[in-house]
């Protein structure tokens, strides 16, 4: 080889050769010195650019600044002096990093509390007045009018709504102050626990362009805000500021609802629509704009002191953020409840028990709260005066009673409800009434309209059960005895009314709620008045908890997660986890008492292509019974505010088809049910376990007097224990299930004719 390449280097050139043989001789100083003199000249380009940079960095000479100031009246007199800005970096486009205002649409969301409607109302002229004022932009969305009471906080709360990111969202809340319990207090605790939740990002809100808020309240219950006047409102402000990262948009509005809120309000309106103009012109709130994170304007909110760029940030307010407001519990409700306010309550009882956590069954205990004084329902508040108003008798502070259509309509001999069909249980004897008028959901189909408290903890006074149980039963028996002289009412069952025999805990609210309930069935037990409770599968602790009763439901309103949480809107953010624990619960207590599954349809919610859902419920809970009920509607606002309308009520030939369905895929699991009865005219039917079926016959029915007779006993005894006689013919599937004996009367002035076979199986969900 080395042959090879003298042979080619002889061909070179001469000169050639002798180039390549100086490199060979003197490679390595040739290297070396072109080095160094890389390295020197790299060298002397930094020292120049280093000096250039700081002379540039030099503040201006005397002159140079005369000049800017406009003292030597040349061409530069106009411009502006260089500004400090103190308190951070210059705030992004809040519509984007290049995009332009005509580039993106702004969506304004109006967010409202309304207990009485006048806030409600409030709240529509002021969306309208808003969209009116928006006309001639093209940047903007028509405005959105959202109701807290039926929406789910997380989807417009942890983060901004997801639509197309083209559109950028600016929140206004306008909120009443109440001083009971209601949805506002749950929101409250939403954006609290947002915040403080180590999984959600500090300001999981900072996307939206802005946020303001405003209050209505009332400066003859409160004069002033140290005292409660607006509170709600103000801690709304607050924890918005935290969440948004201090986007507050323009200051706190607030107006007292009998004399100036709707001059404050439009005063209030005109400053946010020049905020929303000015981010159509320049697309942010721009700098400096008052209000806009200021921690004197929103009490507390800058408890964690922020820094930017080693400058302390809103360093002077660090003695108003060591202030803390007591909390009244005197609260007002501040809408439109006028004179009759409640100005007196105290807190300064503290024989009163502690705040009772439902919250989170499955985490360590948590510390005791403070001493609780309120009542759940004040007699002087518009929750009380709604509930009265709609039939109740509010017992003490937290229960209430009230009798149904169908008590009225059996007294009249004109059918019992499909407890009667099923299980025996004359609605004309029957006690219909709750221990907590609170619950922890927000259903769609809520025969309420909203109007009953809600909460996750129980903070309320707590009324001893004896007041309770000797105060609805002469709530229902004066209800009883009004019906006296209405025409067509039966002597004979009138009588029989004068005697409660079963009580149904499922008026209103969630019973089991109410810390006492062993003790409050206890006493219908002893006087030999059956017990159907109702929960709502979100207490699992206090379902465990529950003494036997006669008959336990649990509704199943939804056979997946996020049916359950667009039909019940439960309050607690567990929900699903909740509900199949007690389904669990429902389980091992399933030889003890009866139990059953209730499932309310609504049709476009949870019927369609939901049975096999509903079957892998059924086969984890394995209740007693399944009973599938058509919703009724009630025709109210706050319904169709939840997106709850007449065609949401299924016919009654749905539900047959449903529970047909259902049937069938139970019978593919291999379990043992079949369908036992119907009540065409509740819209319902009775799926049950062959556990119940004698001899190829039904029998759903209950031996009340044996019931009694081994709980007294105090041996332990299964549900087939007192089982009672045979379903009867004429309420078994397929045959109406209306009672022979009485008669059907039908609405609109039609005539009065005994329900038939055929009349039974063609009734509908809405009748």
């Amino acid at each position: 080889m080395a042959h090879d390449n003298w042979s080619l280097m002889a061909l070179l050139p001469l000169e050639i050769f002798d180039l390549v043989s100086l490199w060979h001789t003197y490679r390595i100083p040739i290297i070396l010195t072109t080095f160094t003199i890389l390295i020197i000249l790299r060298t002397a380009l930094h020292i120049r650019a280093s000096r250039e940079k700081g002379i540039a960095s030099l503040p201006p000479s005397p002159k140079f600044s005369i000049e800017r100031k406009g003292f030597l009246g040349d061409t530069k007199a106009s411009e502006k002096a260089p500004r400090r800005i103190v308190g951070g970096l210059k705030k992004r486009n809040s519509l984007g990093e290049n995009a332009t205002p005509e580039d993106q649409k702004v969506q304004v969301l109006v967010f409202f509390s309304s207990l009485t409607g006048t806030t409600e109302k409030t709240a529509k002229l002021f969306t309208e007045q808003v969209i009116k004022s928006q006309a001639d932009s093209a940047v903007f969305h028509e405005a959105q009018l959202l109701d807290l009471s039926y929406i789910d906080y997380d989807d417009y709360f942890i983060t901004p709504p997801k639509d197309k990111s083209s559109i950028q969202y600016f929140y206004i809340i306008l909120i009443p102050t109440y001083n009971i319990d209601t949805v506002l207090d749950n929101f409250l605790e939403h954006l609290r626990e947002t915040h403080n939740d180590f999984r959600i990002d500090t300001a999981p809100l900072a996307r939206l362009l802005g946020y303001s808020v405003f209050g209505f309240g009332d400066r003859e219950g409160w004069p002033t805000e140290e005292e409660g006047f607006c509170s709600q409102a103000r801690e709304v402000d607050k924890w918005m500021a935290k969440l948004t990262g201090r986007k507050r948009a323009f200051p706190l509005g607030m107006g007292d609802a009998k004399t100036d809120a709707l001059e404050r309000l439009r005063e209030w309106r005109e400053g946010v629509e020049d905020v929303l103009a000015n981010i159509a012109e320049t697309g942010g709130l721009g700098e400096g704009v008052v209000g806009s994170g200021d921690a004197v304007e929103s009490d507390v909110e800058d408890e964690d002191v922020a820094e930017d760029g080693g400058e302390l940030l809103f360093e002077e307010q660090t003695l108003a953020r060591r202030k803390t407001k007591a909390q009244k519990s005197g609260l007002n409700d501040l809408e439109d409840i006028g004179g009759t306010l409640n100005k007196s309550t105290s807190m300064s009882d503290s024989s009163e028990p502690l705040e009772i956590d439902f919250t989170t069954y499955s985490k360590g205990a948590q510390p005791p709260s403070p001493a609780i004084t309120k009542e759940m329902v004040p007699k002087n508040s518009p929750t009380y005066d709604a509930l009265t108003k709609q039939g109740y008798s509010i017992v003490g502070s937290h229960s209430g009673v009230k009798i149904c259509r169908w008590t009225k309509s059996a007294l009249r001999g004109r059918g019992s409800c499909y407890k009667y069909s099923f299980y025996g249980i004359a609605s004309h004897q029957c006690m219909e009434t709750t221990p907590s008028l609170s619950c922890s959901n927000k259903c769609v189909f809520c025969w309420r309209h909203g109007t009953n408290p809600v909460g996750t903890t129980w903070r309320w006074v707590i009324d001893p059960p004896e007041l309770i149980f000797e105060g609805v039963k002469a709530g229902h028996y004066k209800k009883i005895k009004m019906m006296r002289g209405v025409p067509g009412v039966r002597a004979e069952r009138f009588a029989e009314a004068m005697r409660i025999r079963h009580c149904a805990l499922s008026l209103v609210g969630e019973p089991i709620f109410y810390p006492h309930i062993n003790a409050f069935t206890a006493m219908l037990h002893k006087e030999r008045i059956s017990s159907f409770l109702v929960c709502n599968a979100q207490h699992p602790d206090q379902l465990a908890a529950l003494n036997p009763v006669t008959q336990l439901y649990v509704s199943i309103d939804a056979s997946n997660r996020e049916s359950l949480r667009r039909i019940d809107r439960p309050l607690h953010r567990d929900f699903w986890e909740r509900f199949q624990r007690c389904l669990d619960i429902l389980r091992e207590r399933r030889f003890e008492q009866r139990t059953v599954f209730r499932l309310t349809l609504v049709k476009g919610f949870n019927i369609d292509d939901e049975a096999e859902g509903y079957a892998d419920l059924v086969q984890r809970g394995l209740p007693a019974f399944v009973e599938v009920k058509g919703v009724t509607y009630c025709g109210t606002t706050s319904s169709a505010g939840a997106g709850l309308t007449m065609q949401n009520v299924p016919f009654y030939e749905e539900v047959c088809a449903f529970v047909e369905a259902l049937n069938t895929a139970l019978a593919r699991r291999g379990l043992d049910y079949g369908i036992a009865a119907e009540h065409a005219h509740s819209c319902c039917v009775l799926i049950a376990s062959t556990r119940f079926k004698r001899e190829g016959k039904w029998h759903t029915r209950i031996d009340y007097e044996k019931f009694f007779e081994l709980l007294e006993s105090g041996e332990k005894f299964t549900p087939e224990d007192y089982t009672g006689p045979e379903t009867p013919e004429w309420a078994t599937w397929g045959n109406g299930g209306f009672d022979p004996r009485d008669e059907r009367v039908h609405r609109r002035g039609k005539n009065k004719v005994a329900l038939t076979e055929s009349q039974g199986a063609l009734m509908k969900g809405k009748d």
